[in-house]
């Protein structure tokens, strides 16, 4: 039997990495394909879970997608898959930003642009069917309709990072009083177990007096992307102006256009957006050599994936007594609808820009047929844009 479960964790590990090398855009995104390998394909979780999952990562900081399949490999095989499936989840992306900052000082900034000429309406494409696909599983009473409207417009007037947890914590709560509608659960008593919280709360304040005494460049980089980490409510799209306020704006560590290539380069990397933590971190030791650039990336990679690591593990472990509660279950309804007006609401923003490129136009449109249809794999996809890119540059 254990060894059975053995085998079973090691498939599961390697679907994670075919999904770390092969999931490109945001949460949302992801989710398709992990509802097709992780569901579809292998059964490890049902679809119901996994938006489950996927509503609660919504409301706590972090990376949304990391917490999604770090949560799935918890409820596999407890905390060590957990941080095994972290691992290999992470890994491909931040080695592709680590190795885009050891090189973005010889790259020429016209060559770069051409290189992602076609990745970034792909990328708008990407972000339009990830809203299309989740839609059609969430979006299923006027309420939700209505929601998921209501946040897009508010999205799109408003362009404040704040946007996104309000409208999911609104979401929430506007469906909660729906509760007469679900059916009554036999409740036991919340045993929450604090430690993970005490953990994420107690690495933050030893990290910031380390960091204090020390002056440590390493060390103050690490506080600094695990506060962003525990800040960080919805995802890449929040952490990009977050890091660009504290590293670009405030301490100059980065010029713009450095951190615009990075925002550029994420597109095409693989896996968690929030990689482009590697990128930052790594240029903001550059002073220190290749040693420093490699060390750099490590403590901003640590610092942004930890906090939400703990706070996932800290709710799972009461997750399935807390939804028990009608309240909770009927909240679930208006979190997906909120976040899939969210999801609609940015690839509108991102389409504007190159709305009067038609080559941009035509791009996106035959990136949806070919999303839609299936007749391409999503990887093939991008290294086919890629591709054309090289072939401009």
């Amino acid at each position: 039997m254990a060894k059975t479960r053995q085998i079973r964790y090691i498939i599961f590990l390697k679907d994670v990495l075919i999904l770390a090398l092969t999931c490109f855009g945001g949460p949302q995104v992801h989710l398709t394909m992990f509802l097709d390998r992780l569901v579809k394909k292998h059964n490890y979780i049902t679809e119901a879970e996994i938006l489950e999952l996927q509503a609660l990562c919504q409301v706590l900081p972090g990376p949304t997608s990391t917490q999604t399949i770090t949560a799935i490999g918890f409820r596999l095989g407890g905390p060590s898959l957990a941080y095994l499936t972290l691992f290999v989840w992470v890994l491909p992306g931040t080695l592709l930003m680590t190795l885009a900052a050891l090189g973005v000082t010889y790259v020429d900034k016209n060559q770069l642009t051409n290189l992602t000429r076609f990745i970034k309406p792909m990328g708008v494409a990407f972000i339009f069917f990830a809203a299309y696909s989740i839609g059609l599983k969430v979006i299923k009473t006027k309420t939700s309709v209505v929601l998921m409207v209501l946040s897009a417009i508010a999205a799109y007037l408003f362009r404040s990072p704040y946007i996104t947890p309000i409208w999911i914590l609104l979401g929430g709560l506007a469906t909660s009083f729906k509760f007469d509608q679900h059916e009554k659960m036999e409740k036991q008593p919340i045993k929450i177990e604090w430690a993970n919280f005490i953990l994420w709360v107690g690495v933050l304040i030893f990290s910031v007096v380390l960091g204090a005494v020390t002056h440590s460049l390493p060390v103050r980089l690490f506080e600094n992307f695990y506060r962003n980490g525990s800040l960080a409510f919805g995802g890449g799209h929040i952490l990009k102006p977050l890091l660009y306020n504290e590293f670009v704006e405030f301490k100059h560590y980065l010029s713009a256009d450095e951190f615009l290539s990075g925002v550029a380069i994420v597109e095409v990397a693989p896996g968690p957006v929030f990689s482009i933590a590697a990128f930052v971190g790594s240029l903001s030791m550059r002073e220190w050599g290749t040693i420093g650039e490699i060390l750099g990336s490590i403590s901003a990679t640590m610092g942004i994936f930890l906090p939400g690591t703990f706070l996932i593990f800290f709710v799972i472990r009461f997750w399935n007594e807390l939804k028990k509660y009608r309240g909770i279950r009927a909240s679930l309804e208006g979190i997906n609808a909120a976040s899939t007006g969210l999801t609609g609401a940015a690839a509108i923003s991102l389409f504007q820009p190159m709305s009067t490129d038609l080559v941009a136009d035509l791009t996106i449109i035959l990136t949806l047929i070919l999303l839609q249809t299936r007749l391409v794999p999503t990887y093939l996809i991008i290294f086919g844009g890629l591709f054309l890119g090289w072939i401009i540059t």
